[in-house]
């Protein structure tokens, strides 16, 4: 354990595993903020506020929803491409574009900012993710 505290590339790894973690738990209670400041209607919850309709909309549609279906394959691939021995600049590249874009992504949701805003953060985020599994692929594939 000593080993990976002192390892460079684990520490830029965690770092920024943990910001987008944060921000994904950060959704959460924003939603309930928008709850609580009355931005939605309490009484009648048939009507909806455009505010938390934006953090969550619809179940299968939501930016923490998308959070989730991004950041934790990024945790995982980060994780072991980590482990490939990459370039350290190469890999902290790889860590900042995905952090970057996923900031990009809720920023551009919740201002309902106009498309492809939100498009194109995503898929720069997930073209980070694939390449960081190809270098795992091509660098362990056991098969």
């Amino acid at each position: 354990m000593a080993d990976l505290m002192s390892n460079d590339m684990f520490l830029a790894f965690s770092t920024y595993a943990t910001i987008v973690v944060l921000k994904m738990m950060f959704m959460a209670p924003l939603t309930g903020y928008f709850r609580i400041t009355g931005k939605e209607d309490r009484k009648k919850m048939l009507q909806t506020n455009p505010d938390v309709e934006r953090v969550r909309s619809d179940l299968n549609h939501t930016c923490h929803q998308n959070d989730l279906e991004n950041i934790v394959p990024f945790v995982v691939i980060g994780l072991l491409y980590a482990f490939t021995g990459p370039d350290l600049s190469t890999a902290l590249l790889h860590f900042r574009v995905f952090v970057g874009s996923r900031f990009i992504h809720t920023v551009s949701y919740l201002l309902a900012l106009p498309q492809p805003s939100r498009g194109l953060s995503w898929v720069v985020g997930i073209i980070t993710t694939f390449s960081m599994a190809y270098r795992v692929l091509t660098t362990t594939l056991f098969l």
